[in-house]
């Protein structure tokens, strides 16, 4: 490479966007996804020991697939090569394979490749794949945004560890750009910069984890923002003409964000379901975690609806899965369609009662024995200890059903009272 090649490759890099001009080159500044490749893990052990295997890359976006594949690329002494399902084919697939085998056969070397946005990929492109994952001519990294699941063939999954990253906490997205704001080399240390009370958290929330998305609208905001006596104030009057999105008073962790779910759980409780659509539509707006939203609706079924309507928890349930897979802004749908349909389901609170009511009672009172007729009988041979002497199969008589005792001894507490709505069949 000649002096012009250097200057121009050194131009491009200084030119670059700021989060790839951030991205991470070790495991030491990766940040965030500790679960994953942090001290003591597994996958980061294997990274340090050159001991990489097949995988997917699952997440978000800006939740750092990408730049741990580039991590690995810059740690491991394999071949690594890089492309992108969306603008590549069998071909290219073909000569990857076949530069893999010339280094394995010339220079004794694995081949790591490294598959972008690999569910873009059909089945016939993914099938090429497989004998050569299989055979350990290549060690394949796909990264997705996409349920693995449902998106890779099933044959390639088996040969890969699924690594599911997810989107970045409050607090790891405020380092990454702290880290951008002071470093001078490749982030925006040369600039004097100061910030309103609350930028940060206000940014945090609009990106809702995804760090490129940060760090660039973090530029954005630098680049944009007037200076006084060489200093650079960012306010979030300013983060909001750069998004071209009204701000809301709304953090997450902040006393707005514990507001604005109570109300909602609170409007659902209660029937409203315009009230409900609103809070709601204010979460979201403001850049709420909608699998948070989905949690909430899951324990609002149990808890609320319960056995008046026992098909709410499934609803709910399923919302989230449907929420997990297409992501916003359809996830919006499910969700709208879930808070409406709990909002009209009957409401009843027996089951949470009774559970908690039967907690009660057995954290006060540890020593009752489980009846012996209900033991398990398997292991007093042949009956001779007694266990499961005379317990009567409630199949064998009419209706199903005999009465026996199933309490333990001195245990005369009624735990559950049907409530006014419940679907069930009624205590015999």
């Amino acid at each position: 490479m000649d002096l012009f090649e250097k200057t121009y490759e050194k131009d491009i890099k200084k030119k670059a966007p700021l989060a790839d001009r951030m991205r991470p080159r070790t495991l030491e500044e990766f940040v965030g996804q500790n679960k994953v490749v942090g001290q003591g893990t597994v996958l980061r052990q294997l990274i340090l020991k050159d001991r990489v295997p097949s995988m997917v890359l699952y997440g978000p976006p800006g939740s750092g697939k990408t730049t741990l594949a580039k991590i690995i690329a810059n740690t491991t002494k394999a071949e690594f090569i890089a492309i992108s399902a969306v603008t590549s084919g069998i071909s290219d697939i073909k000569e990857a394979i076949a530069k893999a085998k010339d280094v394995a056969k010339f220079h004794s070397l694995k081949t790591i490749l490294f598959i972008d946005e690999v569910h873009r990929f059909n089945k016939s492109q993914q099938d090429a794949l497989l004998p050569h994952v299989e055979n350990g001519t290549i060690t394949l990294i796909g990264a997705t945004t996409e349920n693995p699941m449902f998106s890779v063939n099933k044959a390639l999954l088996s040969r890969c560890r699924i690594v599911e990253l997810t989107p970045l906490k409050d607090t790891d997205l405020k380092q990454i750009l702290s880290q951008a704001l002071f470093d001078k080399e490749r982030g925006l240390g040369e600039f004097l910069v100061t910030m309103e009370d609350g930028f940060l958290d206000y940014l945090v929330v609009l990106v809702n984890g995804d760090a490129r998305q940060a760090l660039n609208t973090l530029e954005l905001c630098v680049l944009t923002s007037p200076r006084e006596n060489n200093e650079i104030m960012l306010t979030k009057v300013i983060l909001e003409d750069i998004i071209q999105k009204p701000l809301l008073n709304y953090t997450r962790g902040g006393d707005e964000h514990y507001d604005v779910i109570s109300a909602f759980i609170k409007s659902v409780r209660g029937s409203d379901i315009d009230a409900a659509i609103y809070y709601l539509a204010k979460m979201l707006y403001a850049g709420e975690d909608p699998l948070f939203i989905c949690r909430r609706l899951i324990i609002l079924a149990a808890e609320d609806i319960g056995l008046a309507d026992p098909y709410a928890l499934t609803l709910a349930v399923s919302t989230a899965e449907a929420v997990n897979r297409i992501g916003l802004p359809e996830g919006r749908i499910p969700l709208a369609e879930a808070t409406i349909y709990l909002s009209l389901a009957p409401k009843s609170n027996s089951a949470y009662l009774a559970i908690d009511k039967a907690l009660s009672y057995v954290e006060q009172n540890t020593k009752h024995d489980v009846p012996k007729h209900l033991r398990d009988g398997s292991r007093g041979g042949d009956g001779a200890l007694g266990l499961g002497v005379g317990y009567r199969y409630p199949h064998d008589y009419l209706g199903h059903y005999i009465k026996q005792q199933y309490l333990p001894q001195g245990v005369k507490e009624t735990f559950w009272e049907k409530g006014e709505l419940d679907k069930t069949p009624d205590k015999k």
